[in-house]
């Protein structure tokens, strides 16, 4: 699975067990050739007549990567590949594909709620793993419009209700960034002004949130909650919903709120990231409190991911960098996700060993820090 010649003690590193400190569910039903196209595309959409998803970075490695564990050899045409998926069926194809990542703890992401995703607990089970939640404080949110009838009532089963999620899981997180932008107002808004955004929203409670009162005032509430029970707080970052503005998704916006949780202690991590990857690692080095990770960056660029590894090295602090596969709908992204990790991981540590600037028991060191030793350390595993 390596590409390169590294030391042994570098190796064992690099193929230990992971954490992925954040990942979703994947699809527990048999899906057409449509549906899984669909979930292996970066835009959400089909790809244009008289092409496939198959022919990109992502698809191809799906072909060279996930056709072996199905018992397929690599680079079988697409349609084999299918074939092969549906013969075996969902659940064995998500146990094998899981089981291969060589995962030891999922932290899920609750917050794409659907009776057609495996829960945590299922994830763990496919993969013979551990796992845990991370509760999305815009789900929460949703569930909560939906039963209020009054603003005072909204904001007061709010704060409960985000406590007692809370309680259940290791971390929370937020997709602010796909709701208005991470350019938003750092400051804690005003109760008179929660007061009017809540009449607002109760008004139309099955709508996204996308207020942006309301977004930081469930923010700030979060914020609460996360330092009186030491959890971690997950930003969603970099590319995302086609119908953000992506640069508003650049982690380097939110400066400034970064800089008000400093003296609150509560861990910010930084998701995906890509393109931005680079203003996430600086915002690394810069403040104790901000963490970084690249996603599903890696298995979408796949060959070519090792250059992003390589930027997101020369700049974060080795203590603050951590894997997670984001896998999403399809087994086959947690899968890639730790097969490009581990790839581009051991790609961009060997010119450091060759050259003498690192020893093997450093980059050993590393691989075990941002692999799995830094997600048990920030989620208290």
């Amino acid at each position: 699975m390596l590409p390169v010649d590294l030391p042994d003690t570098v190796r064992e590193a690099l193929l230990a067990p992971l954490v992925d400190h954040h990942c979703n569910g994947v699809r527990r039903d048999e899906l057409s050739r449509s549906q899984f196209e669909l979930l292996i595309g970066d835009g959400g959409g089909p790809a244009p007549p008289g092409t496939t998803h198959f022919d990109t970075p992502f698809g191809a490695a799906v072909r060279r990567w996930c056709a072996p564990v199905l018992g397929l050899a690599p680079h079988v045409t697409p349609s084999v590949y299918l074939s092969r998926r549906a013969e075996l069926g969902a659940c064995e194809v998500n146990r094998r594909l899981l089981r291969a990542a060589g995962v030891a703890a999922f932290l899920v992401d609750t917050g794409p709620e659907s009776g057609e995703l495996l829960s945590a607990a299922e994830m763990g089970r496919h993969a013979d793993a551990a796992a845990d939640e991370i509760v999305r404080i815009e789900q929460i949110e949703h569930d909560v419009a939906e039963m209020a009838r009054i603003a005072v009532d909204y904001l007061d089963s709010l704060a409960e209700e985000l406590v007692a999620r809370a309680a259940r899981a290791v971390g929370m997180n937020t997709v602010i960034a796909h709701r208005c932008g991470l350019d938003f107002d750092p400051s804690r808004p005003s109760r008179g002004s929660v007061i009017a955004a809540a009449n607002r929203r109760l008004s139309d409670p099955k709508e996204r949130l996308t207020d942006p009162v309301l977004l930081r005032h469930l923010l700030w509430t979060a914020v609460d909650v996360a330092r009186e029970r030491g959890l971690p707080l997950q930003f969603h970052t970099g590319a995302g919903d086609a119908d953000v503005e992506p640069h508003r998704a650049d982690p380097a916006r939110m400066t400034g709120f970064i800089k008000a949780l400093q003296p609150i202690g509560v861990p910010v991590v930084l998701l995906h990231c890509y393109p931005f990857h680079r203003q996430a690692a600086h915002l690394a080095a810069l403040f104790p409190h901000v963490y970084v990770d690249v996603g599903q960056a890696l298995a979408r660029t796949a060959a070519g991911a090792w250059r992003i590894m390589d930027e997101v090295l020369e700049l974060a602090p080795f203590h603050k960098q951590l894997f997670s596969s984001d896998c999403s709908g399809v087994a086959e992204s947690c899968h890639l996700g730790a097969v490009y990790f581990r790839r581009s991981l051991g790609v961009a540590l060997k010119p450091r060993v060759d050259a003498g600037e690192w020893t093997a028991a450093d980059a050993a060191r590393v691989a075990h820090m941002v692999g799995s030793g830094n997600a048990r350390r920030i989620y208290r595993l």
